[in-house]
């Protein structure tokens, strides 16, 4: 992904051993390209006084200055790292269709009001209150706090603990806030351990913990919130969006190109996360199906 290619006859640099070189040890500004493991390469710029220098029949230039030895007429890459589409049109000013590193944002202020929808105020409130209690927070920008969705569609888990939390009936949670008073910590119950957070820090615990927390309520819930999102865009369906995005052009009008690539990445992640609760109700009716079966082998 993001690889440009730049073809570098390494005895050009050979032959002019006068080539300005950088010291590779700089320090990098943090906006720099990531290099491709393939070869480590450094960029340089003619100086402004260079530059201002040509005459009108000479062309500016970028070199690519390698920092280790590599054959002749090798093909070198330089890569824009693991980064979202609208990192990249941030940053660099291009995007990629089926971008995989692409996120979508969903505000804790939609879950805030899904749950409004369903319980109280004190109910929200409250099951708020021991999300934050047990350690958990969304991600934070500025004044905004959100959830990331990953480009396959599953949730980040900090909103599936929440989203279990605001669901749990009322004596769970009455054990669940006690237990946080009396100890600060999760112990009293397999159900409610399942919810702490050391549990989501161990590979070998979150996978399972994960699959546990998607009840078919916070199946369900996910549901809402994906239709929650998708109103955000308006009337005009994922079909219009393609239709006009296929007629735009990034080079006539690259705005609307490029929002449009974003637009549309965002809404089929959207059908994903619905995909993905979708798959959890799934597993929920095998495993409840498995268990009805083995009462009746039982009788």
């Amino acid at each position: 992904m993001y690889i440009s290619h730049l073809y570098l006859l390494v005895q050009n640099l050979m032959l002019n051993p006068a080539m300005e070189r950088r010291d590779t040890d700089d320090e990098n500004d943090g906006d720099d390209e990531p290099i491709s493991p393939h070869l480590e390469t450094e960029f340089s710029c003619g100086s402004d006084l260079e530059l201002s220098s040509n005459s009108g029949n000479e062309s500016t230039y970028l070199e690519m200055i390698i920092v280790r030895d590599v054959k002749a007429g090798t093909e070198v890459f330089n890569t824009y790292g693991s980064l979202g589409n609208a990192a990249l049109l941030h940053r660099y000013g291009f995007t990629e269709p089926d971008n995989p590193f692409d996120i979508l944002n969903l505000d804790l202020d939609i879950v805030e009001q899904w749950s409004l929808s369903l319980f109280s105020c004190r109910h929200s409130r409250k099951r708020m209150s021991v999300w934050r209690r047990l350690e958990y927070s969304g991600c934070v920008s500025e004044d905004s706090e959100y959830f990331e969705i990953s480009y396959d569609g599953e949730p980040q888990v900090e909103l599936l603990v929440l989203l279990h939390i605001i669901l749990l009936p009322d004596e769970e949670f009455y054990k669940l806030d006690l237990a946080l008073s009396a100890t600060g910590k999760v112990k009293e119950t397999p159900s409610l351990r399942l919810l702490g957070k050391e549990r989501f820090l161990s590979a070998e615990d979150s996978e399972a913990s994960k699959k546990l927390l998607l009840t078919r309520g916070v199946c369900q819930a996910l549901f809402s919130l994906a239709d929650a999102r998708e109103s955000l865009y308006g009337p005009n369906s994922l079909d219009d969006d393609i239709k006009s995005f296929t007629e735009s052009s990034h080079i006539t009008d690259p705005k609307l190109y490029h929002s449009l690539m974003l637009r549309i990445s965002e809404r089929r992640i959207i059908e994903r996360l619905r995909s993905f609760a979708a798959s959890g109700a799934g597993i929920l009716r095998t495993a409840v199906g498995t268990r009805k079966r083995r009462r009746v082998e039982r009788t």
